[in-house]
């Protein structure tokens, strides 16, 4: 992910650094060619952020594993302390809030959103008018969804 980020920041870049060039053209002189490790990567991120206005957005950070999680949320950090003017926006559900503000302490706002009663009730009426097999359903089966589903998903 972080290397994605990396070719999304160069390839907007005018004049791509020297440094990142330069560790870019090393990495190929290696048998097979092997692309920049976690610690280069995080290098050039840090130059490019420092060169430039920056707002790194990652979406799904939940969705890491608690190795990958650890490493992706370090790696942001060492971003920031060398590039402080660098913005980064991260989502992710709940259960990742405190590790994240552990983590980046100081350099945190933390937003909490939550979909109400009333959004979750709306977007299942939305998906039941857009159902492909409207024999399937029932009023008495309809009326069940919409009394349970929203007071469930409100409560997670």
């Amino acid at each position: 992910m972080l290397g994605s980020l990396l070719k999304q920041m160069v390839s907007r870049m005018e004049m791509i650094p020297e440094e990142i060039s330069r560790a870019f053209e090393e990495d190929k002189k290696v048998i097979g060619g092997r692309g920049p490790q976690l610690v280069d990567i995080v290098k050039m991120l840090q130059l490019a952020a420092s060169l430039q206005p920056t707002f790194i957005c990652v979406d799904g950070l939940d969705e890491c594993s608690g190795a990958q999680l650890v490493r992706i949320i370090d790696s942001l950090k060492q971003i920031l302390d060398k590039s402080p003017a660098t913005r980064i926006f991260l989502s992710g559900r709940f259960h990742i809030k405190a590790q994240v503000e552990r983590a980046l302490v100081g350099q945190v706002v933390s937003v909490s959103v939550a979909p109400t009663e009333s959004d979750v009730t709306g977007y299942i009426r939305a998906r039941l008018r857009e159902d492909e097999t409207p024999d399937a359903m029932d009023e008495i089966l309809e009326a069940d969804i919409l009394a349970k589903v929203p007071h469930w998903i409100s409560q997670m």
